[in-house]
């Protein structure tokens, strides 16, 4: 079984911009999370995996709301940044799923 890459900062892009507030952020890596914990405990069926990829981007579009209360939003860059970490994660693992097809519940 393989680890996550330990040096890569998930979400580093959203951590540093202050428009983003990082309580939030950690709710959206702790959606990621997810994803990672099931790729490092071996899995590599793709139909599960992007079970689990759909499970967090619900969660993630759940977060929407806070954001809005916190005056922020997920917004182009938070896209970009989210869709950017979660390909990475897929290429980490090679796991191989378009990240379109793995944000595809996304509905931000």
């Amino acid at each position: 079984m393989k680890a996550f890459d330990p040096n890569y900062k998930l979400l580093d892009e959203m951590y540093q911009d202050d428009y983003y507030p990082a309580f939030l952020v950690d709710k959206v890596k702790d959606e990621l999370q997810k994803v990672i914990d099931l790729l490092e405990s071996g899995e590599t069926d793709i139909e599960v995996v992007q079970e689990t990829l759909d499970e967090a981007v619900c969660g993630i579009n759940d977060l929407q709301e806070e954001f809005d209360e916190n005056d922020s939003e997920i917004e182009t860059v938070a896209r970009e940044c989210i869709a950017a970490n979660v390909a990475y994660i897929l290429e980490w693992f090679n796991i191989p799923i378009d990240t379109e097809e793995a944000i595809r519940e996304r509905d931000w």
